[in-house]
């Protein structure tokens, strides 16, 4: 279903993605929610390796190595927090039917729109770095750096597709709402997960 062509923004019942019946937990969220358990232990797997091996290092980061733009990510950070929010935002609209149907498509669009955001100044952050001689061969440090940052990247472009999917659907009327909450799910999973990272990596 296509919202410009609907007469009115009210999230009427028939233009409310279908719910799953005689589910507690829906099976899509909850495989999610194992998803993410096992990726939280991923992470902190490399977290760990990557605090065994500072541990090891005389100094770190490496005399030489430049050092991470701690300033200009810190604003990134407040980009993908603020997806989360838009996220949010499109949820509560969605349950509550409060200010129509393109409000939700909205506030989707514009949380997917600062996930890309995301990306792209982390992008630009790595080809400086590149630039300035931090690369996977230059030290453990570089390795550490692109191995945790890129897994996380690697998942925000996942979770990315996997919000465009849901959009669409939603967009069309065509998809259950269980499949929204499970792609919340995996979303929050990497906006939460980067301050995390941000302070281990970044600050530490």
């Amino acid at each position: 279903m296509n919202p410009a062509a609907m007469d009115s923004d009210d999230l009427s019942p028939r233009r409310r993605p279908a719910r799953d019946a005689n589910a507690v937990i829906p099976t899509g969220v909850l495989a999610m929610l194992m998803f993410v358990a096992c990726e939280i232990m991923f992470f902190a797997g490399l977290i760990s390796a990557r605090f065994v091996a500072s541990a090891t290092q005389a100094g770190w980061p490496p005399p030489g190595q430049p050092r991470l733009p701690i300033g200009t990510t810190a604003f990134n950070s407040l980009i993908l927090l603020g997806s989360g929010v838009a996220l949010y935002a499109a949820q509560r609209a969605l349950s509550q039917g409060g200010g129509g149907w393109r409000v939700v498509l909205s506030r989707l669009r514009l949380a997917i729109g600062l996930g890309g955001l995301f990306l792209l100044f982390q992008g630009a952050e790595w080809a400086r770095l590149l630039h300035y001689g931090l690369t996977l061969q230059s030290s453990a440090y570089g390795s550490f750096f692109y191995l945790i940052i890129g897994a996380h990247a690697v998942h925000v472009m996942a979770a990315l597709l996997v919000m465009a999917l849901v959009y669409r659907g939603l967009a069309r009327g065509r998809i259950p709402v269980s499949r929204f909450w499970a792609a919340q799910v995996f979303w929050y999973f990497v906006v939460g997960l980067w301050p995390v990272l941000y302070v281990l990596v970044y600050l530490v």
